[in-house]
């Protein structure tokens, strides 16, 4: 089931609110450094916290998330003519989507996992399949050793907090957000993650880019409700 932002009545435990930030701006950039220094202080605790409650969610539950994740995120592409998926490897208790990954590719859809070539740089993307021959990159997370690059048509992205307009909480690199904002036609973004995750709001900045749907299994998935059709959908 998917709803309009506006529509999601299930917003979580949301974190104390920053000084000052009654103060941003309309479109969401700080007044002063003053500002920017307490919304990246106020991310980092969130940060923190939203990491520390994930992990302790047991094995069987975020099992169980990472399946209704995998379905939901079906229907979403069940809407596209032809799809090269961007996924991700897990770490940190994110939800584990490999063995979807998998029936993917038997399916014949092409597979992808992003590649974070250095700090500050977009992300790359190479094909993925099983029993690839993996190496380690930033943060030692694996991708694959000799793939291709591909051009993904959809983005799935680990999120650690989202708020009700489909702003992503990440760990703070600006990976994604500098690679949706870089990749011309941008793909469609999905962010995913555990409905413990929600918050009213990130206080998003003028770098942050929302995402088009966030997909948390046990709760409806939210769909940024000014989203305009990426150039690759019908």
């Amino acid at each position: 089931m998917a709803t309009t932002s506006e529509e999601n009545p299930d917003r979580g435990t949301p974190a104390s609110s920053p000084c000052m930030l009654h103060e941003l701006g309309a479109d969401g950039s700080p007044a002063d450094l003053v500002q920017a220094r307490d919304v990246a202080n106020w991310r980092k605790a969130a940060r923190e916290r939203l990491i520390r409650e994930r992990s302790a969610l047991s094995e069987e539950y975020r099992s169980q998330q990472a399946l209704a994740i995998a379905r939901a995120v079906e229907q979403i592409l069940a809407g596209l003519p032809s799809v090269t998926l961007s996924v991700y490897w897990p770490i940190r208790a994110e939800p584990d989507l490999r063995a979807w990954m998998g029936e993917l590719t038997a399916k014949g859809i092409r597979v992808a996992l992003p590649v974070a070539v250095a700090l500050g740089q977009a992300l790359v993307f190479r094909e993925w399949r099983p029993h690839a021959r993996l190496a380690r990159g930033l943060w030692k997370i694996p991708h694959p050793a000799d793939a291709v690059e591909v051009a993904p048509t959809v983005v799935i992205a680990p999120l650690v907090g989202f708020d009700a307009a489909c702003y992503r909480l990440g760990y703070g690199g600006g990976f994604f957000d500098r690679t949706l904002a870089k990749l011309n036609p941008r793909p469609l973004a999905i962010g995913v993650g555990y409905p413990s995750a929600a918050l009213d709001t990130i206080f998003p900045q003028v770098h942050d880019i929302p995402m088009d749907w966030i997909v948390t299994g046990s709760s409806p998935s939210v769909r940024r409700a000014d989203r305009s059709e990426p150039k690759h959908a019908p």
